[in-house]
């Protein structure tokens, strides 16, 4: 089978080390309902992907999803309505494919297929534009037996939790004048990536931003926080977000990775797209990184063409807050008092900003 793999397509909380040839299918249950929406319940932390496929002739458009494990049996089931058949396969020794075909001259739009994960064990995916009454549910299993909630890393403790979150030696901005839009990279099904001891980025980002938007609310500047706590939400979402607040910047808050046999690779850097005044936030933000980061390499302020700063409208920065693959920063990023400084370190750089713009 050729085919596009699905933009967007979400990896689950916590990624499973290699499995064992021939370890049970990850997929324990699914269902088409009559809106057109592909259900999943999987084993919890597993990492999936969704492919699709056009029709042509005598086949309609089909997509599938990959799982690791490989099922007890393969199987074909007669679909109804504009769905032809669904199929139950096992393309390689260690995954599940489950396919979805449409009959011939089904109209489905590649863009607008995206596989979302509610928790860390459901998963959907809608067909949007079908006609309506065109399918009767049915499936295999029970999709709705209890799901299994989101959780992070069991050990890790967020900073703002522990120490109550000082302003003070802050740079002063007018209070009430500014507008900041906060993006805490990643979150929910997607762990953005994982490093050393588990350190898994969605964690470490979300501390570090909950504090910036603390600090920057104590010295009056409103904050707009695209996620608040261990949720999925879409790229696009984020942006429109962003360009509907009217905000005078937006800082995107990440953590690098490489191999895992690549721990000597570390360092602080940060994106902007085009405009002088998205490269003037990043260059403020990146030398205040780097003061607090003593021994992890300067890899530069440069553009790029991450989605969250390419169609925001305001100045935009995108802060790369160290390796969790690296021997020198994965062990900072894992510490409740250097988020802590991080957090101050990129406030200090968006108010030196705002007060110099």
């Amino acid at each position: 089978m050729r085919g596009v793999l699905l933009g967007g397509v979400l990896q689950a909380a916590l990624l499973l080390a290699a499995l064992p040839a021939r370890a049970a299918s990850a997929l324990a249950a699914w269902r088409i309902n009559s809106d057109g929406v592909l259900e999943l319940r999987t084993s919890p932390s597993i990492s999936l992907q969704a492919f699709f496929e056009a029709g042509r002739g005598n086949i309609g458009p089909r997509v599938w999803v990959d799982l690791p494990g490989v099922p007890i049996r393969t199987r074909s089931i007669r679909g109804n309505g504009v769905l032809r058949e669904v199929r139950i396969g096992k393309p390689d020794p260690e995954t599940t494919r489950l396919v979805i075909e449409f009959q011939p001259g089904t109209q489905l739009d590649p863009r607008r297929l995206r596989l979302v994960g509610t928790s860390r064990d459901r998963w959907k995916l809608e067909f949007e534009g079908l006609p309506n009454g065109s399918l009767r549910t049915f499936g295999e299993g029970d999709v709705n037996a209890a799901s299994v909630p989101w959780r992070s890393n069991p050990g890790f403790t967020p900073g703002y939790s522990r120490v109550p979150v000082s302003s003070a030696g802050l740079p002063d901005v007018p209070r009430g004048r500014y507008r900041v839009v906060i993006d805490p990279g990643h979150g929910g099904p997607d762990p953005g990536a994982v490093g050393i001891g588990g350190l898994r980025e969605t964690d470490v980002v979300l501390d570090i931003s909950l504090q910036v938007a603390r600090l920057l609310q104590a010295k009056g500047v409103q904050v707009v926080l695209t996620r608040t706590s261990e949720i999925d939400v879409d790229l696009p979402p984020r942006v429109s977000l962003a360009n509907s607040s009217r905000a005078d910047a937006f800082l995107s808050i990440h953590a690098n990775a490489l191999s895992m046999a690549r721990p000597d690779v570390n360092g602080i850097e940060t994106f902007y797209f085009q405009s002088s005044l998205s490269r003037a936030l990043a260059a403020a933000i990146q030398s205040e990184v780097l003061a607090v980061s003593p021994g992890s390499p300067d890899r530069g302020v440069r553009t790029g063409r991450f989605f969250v700063i390419r169609r925001t409208v305001m100045p935009a920065a995108l802060v790369e807050t160290g390796f969790v693959t690296g021997d020198i920063d994965s062990p900072r990023l894992a510490t409740a008092s250097h988020r802590q400084r991080l957090a101050q370190a990129i406030t200090r750089g968006i108010l030196g900003f705002l007060a110099g713009g």
